[in-house]
């Protein structure tokens, strides 16, 4: 991507995700920082953005994805995953260490940090919590830490052993970084492919249980009341989940949660409607309406941290199989903003900021990163978009590396319209965002 150290941004409304509070302004970005905030800005010999019936907001981040690099570059690689990202409005993710090998040691997490430089994307590598992800050993946290680890996961398997996640809070703990749960008691999930329920039952697929993922939450919560250690879970997808973090959050328990789009915009009778349509099999698996319904409320009451996508990439090949074959997992970076508008935002869940928010400061703060600032001498971090415009998703606008989403064809309100870091200017390309 060539560099745009320069440019200036007119017509657009400024968004505090904070507080809130809209201003219409233009800026002036010089070497690659915010050099001037104001009305009527002009500079000569400087690229122009028009964003007039645009908002502008500090830059999106998803705390949740797979890259599949290294080891896996067939599904994506750290450059492709940028590109999806990019194109969704996000200028930075956090992600996850099922790679092959896992980024279990620091010269993995160093191989991470050094392939997405120079990209317009931020990428934070995620640590495993155990060595090679086999749930026997804890890792080396602290060299990983000291590599740039900003969090540490087992994810797409449990910490099954309970001794070994109370380890892992401790040290976390004293490392200040917090440790994300694939939350899953795996005595209770018999290899499961769908959400264990009537659809399940009807058509003959062996289920996963709820109960899976809601036991395993409730232990990680009294673990870290326990160590003080600091629990996120991941993708967290059933009524009672929510309901078991949002009275752990009462009680001051340090735990927090994302929750992913396809969780709420979607129900296991996907499954069936589609015809065992490999694209709508992931994990945790679409649950029933509702928990579809308690995902939003707890979005909406706050109990509910951030918004991730769990973008997660698997090559054709892959996912043209039976379904009970198909590995498990979505794409989710190009739609994540339309699904936000068109089932949050437009319905009153959440306002535009509160949406925002979920997008921007919350998961920069549970990974103890800086929050992006839109004022004068501050790096230039943003995202230009809009939360209105309606658009059908179609295969065109799919920027990954691989293909694997049920959302070809959905309709979608809001769009990302351009993002700006690092000195460089990303814009989705006029073809891919025509209604």
């Amino acid at each position: 991507m060539p560099p745009t150290p320069d440019l200036l941004i007119t017509g657009g409304t400024l968004l505090d995700p904070r507080s809130g509070d809209t201003r219409r302004a233009g800026l002036l970005i010089r070497d690659g920082r915010i050099a001037e905030i104001g009305d009527d800005l002009s500079a000569d010999n400087v690229e122009t953005f028009d964003a007039s019936g645009k908002l502008i907001s500090p830059g999106w981040f998803d705390m949740h994805v797979h890259f599949r690099e290294p080891g896996q570059e067939h599904k994506e690689t750290i450059e492709t995953g940028a590109r999806a990202a990019a194109f969704g409005g996000f200028t930075g993710v956090a992600c996850m260490p099922n790679t092959e090998p896992p980024i279990a040691t620091r010269d993995v997490v160093e191989f991470i940090v050094k392939r997405a430089q120079g990209l317009p994307v931020d990428v934070h590598p995620v640590g495993t919590v155990s060595k090679g992800r086999k749930g026997n050993e804890m890792a080396e946290l602290g060299d990983m830490a000291a590599g740039g680890a900003v969090a540490f996961s087992d994810d797409g398997s449990p910490v099954q052993h309970g001794g070994l996640m109370r380890r892992a809070l401790e040290y976390a703990r004293t490392l200040d970084k917090p440790i994300l749960g694939h939350e899953e008691d795996l005595t209770l999930n018999d290899h499961g492919h769908m959400h264990e329920g009537a659809v399940a039952t009807r058509l003959g697929v062996p289920g996963i249980p709820a109960l899976a993922e809601e036991a395993m939450i409730a232990r990680d919560a009294l673990l870290a009341e326990f160590t003080g250690g600091h629990v996120h879970v991941q993708h967290i997808s059933t009524a009672k989940a929510v309901e078991i973090v949002r009275q752990a959050k009462a009680q001051g328990i340090p735990i927090t949660t994302e929750a992913c789009p396809h969780h709420w915009a979607l129900t296991d009778e996907a499954v069936d409607a589609s015809g065992f349509d490999t694209h709508t099999k992931m994990h945790p698996p679409l649950r029933t309406a509702a928990d579809a319904e308690a995902i939003k409320e707890g979005l909406r009451d706050g109990t509910i941290d951030a918004i991730a996508t769990d973008h997660a990439p698997h090559a054709s090949f892959e996912k043209e199989v039976e379904f009970i074959a198909a590995p498990f997992g979505i794409l989710g970076l190009e739609m994540c903003w339309g699904l936000t508008g068109r089932d949050l935002i437009q319905t009153g869940i959440l306002t535009v900021a509160e949406a925002i928010f979920k997008l921007t400061v919350a998961p920069r703060e549970i990974l103890r990163l800086p929050v992006p600032e839109l004022a004068e001498g501050a790096e230039a971090n943003l995202t230009i978009f809009d939360a209105e415009t309606e658009w059908t998703f179609e295969a065109k606008h799919i920027h990954s590396k691989s293909k694997n989403t049920p959302f070809v064809g959905a309709p979608m309100v809001g769009r990302a319209w351009a993002i700006y870091n690092h000195a460089q200017l990303v814009q989705a390309e006029p073809e891919a965002v025509e209604a």
